[in-house]
């Protein structure tokens, strides 16, 4: 079999995506995520928050949840239900990190857990440490 017939083969035989139905529940999903976060916001404000503290509780809160969620195997429930929508970024980061975190855990506290969650966090962590020193020197000389 050539590379030709089996690529024809395989795409005969995988199954099709309701790219459609699958961009509403994305949209849906992170949108609701989303919504909770600017609730989080609104009840820290009402509480008598600050604008700042409000911003910074709320992102701490939405780290949490996304973690239990993530430790509950709820939030990879609602992923194959909501694709995309699940990668709204804070939500999913801390999936993402937690997610390493309990899949390695069998291998140790050090070399695994605490080794391998940064196997996803840390290029993320490195770019946007470097983004953000790149933006502020833009910033500087465009000031």
């Amino acid at each position: 079999m050539t590379n030709k017939e089996y690529g024809e083969l395989a795409k005969r035989r995988a199954p099709k995506s309701n790219s459609a139905g699958n961009g509403v529940k994305a949209f849906i999903i992170g949108g609701l995520i989303c919504c909770a976060g600017q609730a989080l916001y609104f009840l820290y404000e009402h509480l008598g928050l600050d604008e700042e503290t409000a911003r910074a509780l709320m992102s701490v809160t939405l780290v949490f949840l996304g973690s239990l969620l993530t430790a509950l195997h709820i939030y990879d429930k609602l992923a194959r239900h909501a694709g995309a929508g699940t990668l709204v970024p804070i939500t999913g980061f801390a999936n993402s990190i937690v997610s390493a975190a309990i899949e390695f855990k069998s291998e140790g506290l050090v070399t695994g857990t605490a080794a391998k969650m940064f196997i996803i966090a840390g290029p993320v962590l490195v770019f946007g440490v470097a983004a953000s020193v790149l933006y502020g020197i833009i910033l500087c000389i465009i000031k």
